[in-house]
């Protein structure tokens, strides 16, 4: 990887892509890149269905181990038509260098109208985010405590 810190190798698989747009930031202060369904046919996904794989049409090579991406849902499709990712948060490694694949799931009410992909449907977003890699240390008590201590669930409080 030559030149900028953070630079990255992508391969494109389907090369309807250079037609649609290649995976980019939409505006310039956008957090993410839209990713396209590179579907061979419209996929239609019902209410209740098991998730389905959808590709992305592109690889990448991060190779770095301070580098992750995320493929997140796009706001609009979860919301007004019930199209979620089957996994919530797709977690794509610095070193995955296949293609980016995509799992949907209709989470919409049973009887609820399915979902029509079509191919180049802009359908997820990937979003590339620093990761720690922090050096364990092991011990018996902690060095110090702080003002929550061991509370959990609640214990900070509800109001406001």
């Amino acid at each position: 990887m030559q030149g900028h810190p953070h630079a990255i190798e992508m391969r494109i698989l389907d090369p309807r892509l250079h037609d649609w747009g290649l995976p980019r930031h939409q505006s310039e202060l956008a957090a993410a890149w839209d990713l396209h369904a590179c579907l061979k046919e419209p996929l239609t996904v019902a209410p209740g269905d098991p998730a389905v794989l959808v590709p992305a049409g592109f690889a990448l090579l991060m190779g770095q181990s301070g580098m992750a991406a995320l493929i997140l849902p796009r706001s609009g499709l979860g919301h007004r038509k019930g199209l979620v990712l089957g996994n919530a948060v797709g977690l794509i490694d610095a070193d995955y260098m296949a293609e980016i694949m995509i799992s949907v799931w209709n989470r919409s009410a049973p009887g609820a109208a399915p979902v029509t992909i079509l191919p180049g449907d802009r359908i997820a977003q990937m979003m590339f985010v620093p990761v720690l890699r922090p050096v364990v240390n092991i011990v018996e008590d902690f060095t110090r405590d702080t003002a929550r201590g061991a509370g959990g669930f609640g214990s900070t409080g509800t109001g406001a």
